[in-house]
């Protein structure tokens, strides 16, 4: 069944992928013309690869993580579920630039400690806090952010199978194993994959948080540039331009897989 618009039957015509479009066309004959766009454009590729390495491995670990403590709420022991609500919750409440901020400087060092604690025990050379790079700091504090909002979606995902299909797979004598993996999580998937998506466009975007470390992705190599010509409005013209490009992509990319999904489990 087609989507219904307000003003009548029939679905509204994209006019904004249109515009979004056209002042992409626009940016990148400026970007062909201008030797000025070309160079700064030939500067921000090099973060692009940063930033990509840090949103997927961001993301798979934060998946994985977040799946964990989804399970982890549904475990039989008190114990574990109040301590993975305890991390939700707690996680959930900060915001992203301090939790950023604090991993880089309090987490990550606290652990070389503990590393170099350990580290006299089995007679092994100490390393220095500068050894833990800033790049993987800021996924470190990526995946901390990011797990706990994923944990709630696995867990809605997994609070929507039907109690009977889990009766039922009780019933074949299927193992706990072989229940979450043949019955449970491929009903789950179709519940989780729109919000994981909708989160992984999110953490493209907050990927520019890194920036404040001094990673060399596209904001940092953006605000060194703009820094040293001056020229703000080319620079961020052409940041946003790379972020708009990336997220409108993955955006139209995952509306027409959700489509996809709904129209195949539709029938």
């Amino acid at each position: 069944m087609k989507k219904r618009s307000h003003t009548g039957d029939k679905e509204d015509f994209p006019w904004w992928l249109v515009a979004a479009a056209g002042i992409g066309v626009y940016l990148a004959v400026e970007v062909w013309q201008s030797p000025l766009y070309s160079q700064i454009m030939g500067t921000l590729t090099k973060g692009i690869g940063v930033t990509v390495m840090v949103t997927l491995i961001s993301f798979l670990l934060a998946s994985t993580l977040g799946l964990g403590l989804a399970l982890g709420e549904r475990c039989r022991w008190l114990v574990v579920r109040q301590i993975c609500r305890f991390y939700i919750e707690i996680i959930r409440g900060v915001p992203i630039i301090v939790l950023l901020l604090y991993v880089a400087f309090v987490l990550a060092p606290a652990l070389v400690d503990f590393r170099n604690w350990v580290a006299v025990f089995f007679d092994i050379d100490p390393v220095r806090s500068r050894a833990f790079p800033l790049l993987w700091r800021a996924v470190m504090a990526l995946m901390i952010a990011y797990s706990a909002f994923i944990a709630e979606i696995f867990r809605a995902g997994l609070d929507a199978v039907p109690e009977g299909q889990v009766e039922a797979a009780k019933a074949l004598g299927l193992s706990g194993w072989k229940r979450f993996r043949l019955v449970v999580f491929p009903q789950a998937i179709r519940t989780i994959l729109p919000p994981l998506g909708n989160d992984f466009v999110a953490l493209v975007k907050d990927s520019s948080l890194v920036s404040v470390l001094g990673v060399l992705d596209v904001t940092q190599l953006g605000k060194v540039t703009a820094a040293s010509n001056f020229r703000y409005f080319e620079t961020y013209n052409m940041v946003a331009l790379i972020y708009l490009t990336t997220t409108v992509t993955l955006s139209l990319l995952l509306r027409r897989f959700e489509q996809r999904l709904r129209n195949r489990y539709s029938h």
